[in-house]
């Protein structure tokens, strides 16, 4: 059976009201999909966060009748709360407590399936879990079951700091293995000259839906938050017949526990390799330019800001004639759901990649079919004729500036 979920909020007087119910209506999608059912919210206008109870006195009095005559079984709260507040929390409220980070996590535990992904959930939990042990002393005891209990919450979290930070420590050593693997798996891409395209966005904008729909893999694919945690890399040919290696990415989203952030680094390290960004946008959301906003910050803090990219305005077919007036340039408004869009959104990829890469026109010999395979599978080619009198292969397209095959074209 699903908790009973209450939601607790401070709505700060400086704060921008659209961004503050945004903020809550994405907690209630979080808590839904974590498996929990949202009984009810209680907000509060004030100046600042209360450093002890995070909510005024007589408020907490509110929800404690709330919890009772709700038969509440979990309080979330919308901002992160100290070791203190939970602690003060916990003891009025007599149920588990938790803020918006651990429940992040906890979607994050549920969803992990590779060991790396394992790993980074647990450190991050581990690192969330540190300074506020002394806040979760009643909680650690029962913990077992419920959400924001995943992961290492079924472990030993109620074991001493010691414990803790050597695990820790061992958890980030194995990551380093792990790390260095996948920096290997990229430099033996790079020397193979494969292109990297990597699809990132907002969570829940249809990322593996257009990734499956590119590849026909089978990625986890739902309507509910952090539905991929994983990265997935499949390799995809372009409709002019060049090959291209795409990556399914995490889901951003705004307000993400820092320590999730310095933890799933390794896995964002893809986006940072890419050469070319597919930026997938829930353009029916309502809030889809603060997303758009939150998705372009975190490509910047990445060092991925500079990468050429294409805004792809995606689930038009919800929009009901409503008109959009896209943020990014370059763009291109689609279902995922239609082949047709998807086809025409490749071409759209490679007619950007024409005006950035460097044109060519060469002409080659039977006898050259190494060069003519891999200037076939690593060029765009948008001419290829054979003619009888010379007895060569006229070509003409376009390479990347940096590409190997430059300096024979040139010869």
């Amino acid at each position: 059976m699903s908790e009973k979920i209450l939601i607790i909020a401070v709505n700060k007087k400086q704060q921008n009201e659209a961004k503050f119910q945004s903020s809550l209506d994405e907690l209630i999608s979080l808590s839904e999909t974590a498996g929990g059912n949202v009984e009810s919210i209680m907000t509060q206008n004030r100046d600042r966060i209360d450093p002890a109870h995070y909510i005024g006195t007589g408020k907490v009095q509110e929800i404690k009748e709330a919890i009772t005559e709700l038969g509440i079984d979990l309080v979330i709260s919308n901002d992160e709360l100290s070791a203190g507040q939970l602690r003060n929390l916990g003891a009025e409220f007599g149920v588990r407590i938790i803020d918006r980070s651990q429940l992040i996590l906890d979607i994050f535990a549920q969803r992990a399936r590779t060991k790396e992904g394992k790993l980074q959930v647990e450190l991050a939990q581990h690192e969330y879990t540190l300074p506020r042990l002394r806040g979760q002393g009643i909680e650690m005891s029962r913990l077992g079951a419920g959400i924001g209990t995943r992961g290492p919450g079924e472990t030993k979290l109620e074991s001493d700091q010691r414990h803790i930070r050597r695990r820790i420590y061992d958890i980030k050593r194995r990551l380093e293995t792990i790390v260095r693997q996948r920096e290997q798996y990229r430099k033996r891409r790079k020397s193979n000259e494969a292109f990297q395209i990597a699809i990132v966005g907002y969570t829940n904008a249809g990322k593996s839906t257009l990734f499956n729909r590119l590849t026909n893999s089978s990625s986890l694919e739902e309507n509910q938050l952090f539905a991929t945690l994983d990265p997935l890399t499949r390799q995809i040919q372009l409709p002019s017949g060049f090959q291209a290696l795409i990556t399914d990415t995490v889901g951003f989203m705004q307000d993400l526990p820092t320590a999730l952030i310095a933890a799933f680094r390794s896995t964002l390290e893809e986006v940072k390799e890419a050469d070319f960004l597919l930026h997938v946008v829930d353009v029916s959301h309502p809030d889809q330019e603060q997303q758009q906003d939150t998705v372009i910050k975190l490509l910047d803090e990445l060092d991925a800001g500079s990468i050429p990219m294409l805004t792809i305005y995606n689930k038009e077919d919800r929009l009901n004639g409503e008109e959009v007036i896209p943020m990014q340039h370059p763009y291109f408004f689609m279902s995922a759901y239609q082949q047709k869009d998807i086809d025409n959104m490749l071409s759209k990829v490679e007619t950007i990649l024409q005006e950035i890469w460097k044109p060519y026109n060469v002409q080659l010999g039977p006898e050259e079919g190494k060069q003519l395979n891999r200037l076939e599978q690593e060029t765009l080619i948008i001419r290829k004729e054979f003619e009888e009198t010379t007895n060569r292969y006229v070509l003409q397209g376009y390479i990347k500036q940096d590409h190997p095959l430059r300096g024979f074209l040139e010869e």
